[in-house]
């Protein structure tokens, strides 16, 4: 049996994952990153996107909205403004979000408002990306 890693990932309202985990896969902001147990330490900043991990053999989705990552021989501590497993995914606000970013970019009259409902846009699309890959889509 391979070793585990501890994988909690954080927001400022909750403590969403806390587990052992086989590996834990991330989007970093140079890329996405895998991590096994005692990898060597290291901290990244992370992107908007998907994290997913495994628990012997079952492969689990989270939606992250950037934040922290560190990495430590033993434990793997994910600092996100926002994070959400697929099974907590609430689809049909995330498809209403998305047709949202998607008309403010439109109509967007400058580039922070451009900015923003790009933002907005990725953050839905992590969202639906996270709830389809687990089967929660529909």
């Amino acid at each position: 049996m391979a070793e585990k890693i501890l994988l909690e990932i954080v927001t400022p309202e909750r403590k969403v994952v806390s587990e052992m985990v086989d590996i834990v896969v991330a989007p970093g902001e140079m890329g996405e990153f895998g991590v096994l147990a005692n990898h060597i330490p290291f901290l990244t900043k992370l992107k908007i996107g998907e994290l997913r991990f495994k628990v012997d053999g079952r492969e689990r989705y989270v939606a992250i909205m950037g934040g922290y990552a560190e990495v430590l021989p033993d434990k793997v501590t994910v600092l996100a403004s926002a994070a959400e497993e697929a099974t907590d995914i609430d689809v049909i606000r995330a498809r209403a979000a998305k047709e949202r970013a998607e008309r403010r970019l439109k109509e967007a009259k400058d580039r922070l408002e451009f900015a923003r409902a790009q933002a907005a846009l990725q953050r839905a699309l992590a969202r639906l990306k996270v709830a389809e890959k687990a089967g929660t889509a529909r």
